[in-house]
């Protein structure tokens, strides 16, 4: 059985984007519908909480960290 590898990406001044087969849960161990990529809010100001919907381009959301190389 084959296990495919998720991927996580911090996107400069935006989302976090999910990329493969996962499972999103709330507090309570409610699931939310996903497709097999989506992004989530990482400003705080999305209307479609945890999803992104692109508010960090009207409020100017910045940030871009990088990995310890």
């Amino acid at each position: 059985m084959e296990h495919n590898k998720v991927t996580i990406k911090i996107n400069d001044n935006g989302s976090i984007r999910v990329t493969g087969e996962v499972e999103l849960i709330d507090a309570e161990g409610n699931r939310f519908a996903t497709k097999p990529s989506f992004s989530l809010c990482r400003c705080g100001h999305s209307a479609n909480k945890p999803f992104c919907d692109g508010a960090h381009k009207s409020v100017g959301f910045t940030s871009a960290p990088r990995a310890a190389k």
